[in-house]
């Protein structure tokens, strides 16, 4: 199956495993702005086709545009609607990190974008292709104004940023939502491309980024070692689980987890005196904002953590969590494949 079509399938199945989610909301239990930095709903599902929502993907099987490259205007079915472009975008402006991922990576400078809370820096590893975009608030706090203000002609994002500001951004420019950032990175990525009219581009790099993950499980070998993911965000320590980026990575380089991490989940989460329960033969950790505003280091200090097979081992160490947890792009998972390669391909 090409990538094309494929994408569009599992674009309907992720649609239709968040729409029956959407319940769930965020993790503090509210909808919209409130989601976490890695669309942090903890019950999120990995998008199999599974018969509890399998009716629902043969509904959504028109996510997406049928336009031909060059074609326009076209209409682009997403989370939200149906979206009509009249002409090829030439200012979009982004409202979370996996749509700046997105756009850069298809050669696409931003003329606006939406950063992480605490941070309105670029982030490094886009910066050499991201020209020079206007800040246009926060993920959890867009500054509709300052949109406007850039007349933009496309607006990406998502139903789980940002579906109570959608009619607002509509008003201003055509809008384009995935159902949420995260598991669904490469469906997002495929959206986001329909729209700028560059489908070929990203089945490419898609397909680039998949033969590279194969390779490197290649490379490791068949005795490949138990990945442990721990993330320190301020008011929790995650355990990140197969339906986030990062577990996507490991899964399509076919990497082992630990049991507790084998969910169909974002994460699990522990409590420092549950460290233990991170255990594996290589554990990579981020931190979210300050490590200060974090517990990693009381964490790092127990007893608990430095017995652990990982740590005596000399096998847990720090990772970039801007390309690791933020990313939710092809140029970040591009990035992770690289890193997991220094370390564990000897």
């Amino acid at each position: 199956m090409s990538l094309r079509r494929r994408g569009t399938a599992a674009v309907g199945l992720a649609v239709a495993a968040a729409l029956s989610l959407s319940a769930c909301g965020s993790d503090d239990g509210k909808s919209g702005g409130s989601a976490k930095p890695d669309g942090g709903d903890k019950k999120a599902a990995v998008a199999t086709g599974g018969k509890d929502f399998g009716d629902a993907a043969k509904k959504t099987a028109a996510y997406g545009t049928d336009a031909k490259a060059g074609q326009f205007p076209r209409t682009l079915t997403h989370a939200m609607g149906k979206t009509e472009l009249k002409s090829a975008p030439k200012r979009v402006v982004v409202l979370d990190v996996g749509e700046f991922d997105n756009v850069v990576s298809l050669g696409v400078k931003p003329v606006g974008y939406a950063p992480s809370e605490g941070d309105a820096a670029i982030p490094s590893y886009l910066k050499k292709n991201a020209g020079n975009p206007k800040n246009v608030g926060t993920i959890n706090n867009l500054n509709l104004e300052a949109i406007a203000g850039l007349k933009p002609d496309l607006i990406l994002g998502s139903q789980l940023r940002a579906a109570d500001k959608y009619d607002a951004l509509s008003k201003i420019a055509p809008t384009v939502f995935s159902i949420r950032p995260g598991f669904t990175w490469k469906e997002n990525y495929l959206l986001n491309a329909a729209a700028l009219d560059k489908t070929a581009k990203a089945e490419s790099e898609l397909g680039a980024y998949e033969t590279k993950a194969k390779k490197l499980g290649e490379d490791i070998g068949p005795d490949k070692p138990t990945i442990s993911m721990v993330r320190y965000l301020p008011d929790r320590i995650r355990l990140y689980a197969r339906a986030s980026f990062i577990g996507t990575i490991l899964d399509d380089a076919g990497l082992p987890r630990p049991k507790n991490q084998q969910i169909d989940d974002l994460a699990a989460e522990i409590s420092p005196e549950k460290i233990d329960e991170a255990d594996a033969d290589w554990i990579f950790t981020g931190v979210y904002g300050d490590v200060k505003a974090t517990k990693r280091d009381t964490t790092q200090a127990n007893p608990l953590w430095k017995n652990l097979k990982a740590v005596k081992e000399g096998r847990a160490k720090n990772v970039s969590d801007e390309t690791w947890y933020l990313g939710l792009g092809v140029t970040a998972a591009d990035l992770v494949l690289d890193d997991l390669r220094a370390d564990l391909v000897k």
